[in-house]
């Protein structure tokens, strides 16, 4: 089920998504600027880039060091830290054309930073509301790996 509240920013540039993503309920954009001001956050903390795929990922320049690739391939709810470059690989498991259609996005916890979920807060900061019969509920956030060639490192 997806819920707008207006027509027009159904159809801006990026909207902010809210839906249930592979970990926990999130925001979702292209536009990092717009999640920043939503959750009051310092713009020093960058966000998650989730693509849709191992494939988009490396499309975009980006590389997994040799030794990692099994590891990132593989992975499941694990967002990882390549050269100060944070992303995870989560195929959308939703059935929406929306989240289908987008190869990469900035992911975040749907909250304001340091609090708790509040349905009430994301409706009213959200242009998009992506939902399956399940509804949106908070589960745990991803696992966090900082990796390189030689070393891999558990952060959360």
């Amino acid at each position: 089920m997806v819920k707008s509240k207006s027509t027009s920013r159904l159809f801006s540039i990026s909207p902010i998504i809210l839906t249930q993503t592979d970990t926990t309920v999130g925001f979702v954009s292209q536009d990092a600027n717009k999640l920043f001001s939503i959750k009051s956050r310092d713009s020093s903390k960058t966000f998650i880039i989730v693509y849709s795929s191992l494939s988009h990922f490396l499309n975009d320049n980006n590389r997994v060091p040799f030794k990692r690739r099994n590891l990132v391939r593989r992975s499941k709810k694990i967002s990882f830290i390549i050269k100060n470059k944070a992303f995870r690989i989560a195929k959308t498991t939703l059935d929406s054309k929306i989240l289908k259609n987008l190869k990469w996005n900035y992911s975040t916890s749907a909250n304001q930073s340091g609090k708790k979920f509040d349905l009430k807060f994301c409706e009213h900061k959200t242009d998009i509301i992506i939902q399956d019969k399940n509804g949106l509920h908070e589960n745990s956030s991803s696992s966090l790996f900082k990796i390189n060639n030689t070393t891999q490192v558990r952060l959360r």
